[in-house]
């Protein structure tokens, strides 16, 4: 994969995920990683979908320099990094600000699995990570988030769960795409509304069973 091709990957999916409605303003980044190259492609910082173009796409290598693209790089770019090196299968990020998905972190809630569709793209709860503390939030803040996230992914399949809330804040997801990241970034947000909207109807709601779950996870994992 050169550079031209993740540019072009990279620019594609930042410009459908905002016009999915995941993300408002200039809020919202898709990555994508060459990890044969060491290199990634993101969204540079204050640009909108709509001015986006191939040529405006960083490159950035694994040490967190910018190696191609005159822009500056998106404030969350090293998030992103520490994803990709936390976690080795995937071929993207998304940080995405989908309005049910953040109203959950900012409840500081777990999605919870109420619902077959939800089973069919993520074995179990979407976590939400715990409050960051004031030396990470004072420290290498970006990079801190990424850790945070990594932590909470410790005992858990990230690829079984291509998801998190961040506390407070918003979502990540990933995969091994830009396109399947995207479509667990558009299931998080349907999971999410429908979990509120069950939960607001009957605040009793228990998750699926384990069986129904995983029949349904495995089933449409292939």
């Amino acid at each position: 994969m050169n550079h031209r091709s993740i540019r072009k990957e990279c620019c594609e999916a930042n410009r459908k995920l905002h016009a999915s409605g995941l993300a408002d303003l200039t809020i919202g980044n898709v990555s994508v990683i060459d990890r044969s190259a060491g290199i990634f492609a993101i969204k540079p910082s204050g640009v909108s979908c709509a001015d986006l173009i191939l040529e405006k796409i960083v490159i950035v290598d694994l040490e967190g320099n910018v190696v191609e693209g005159e822009l500056p790089i998106y404030s969350d770019t090293m998030t992103h990094l520490r994803l990709f090196l936390a976690f080795s299968a995937i071929g993207a990020v998304i940080h995405s600000c989908s309005r049910h998905s953040v109203g959950f972190a900012q409840a500081l809630r777990p999605i919870p699995c109420l619902s077959v569709t939800h089973a069919d793209y993520f074995r179990g709860a979407i976590p939400v990570t715990r409050q960051m503390r004031p030396g990470e939030i004072h420290g290498d803040y970006e990079w801190e988030i990424g850790n945070l996230i990594a932590e909470t992914f410790s005992g858990r399949s990230y690829e079984d769960v291509p998801a998190v809330l961040v506390a407070g804040q918003s979502s990540f997801v990933w995969g091994v795409t830009a396109f399947k990241a995207l479509e667990s970034a558009m299931a998080l947000e349907n999971c999410a509304e429908l979990a509120f909207k069950a939960l607001m109807l009957n605040p009793a709601v228990k998750s699926l069973p384990e069986y129904l779950l995983e029949k349904h996870f495995l089933r449409s994992q292939g």
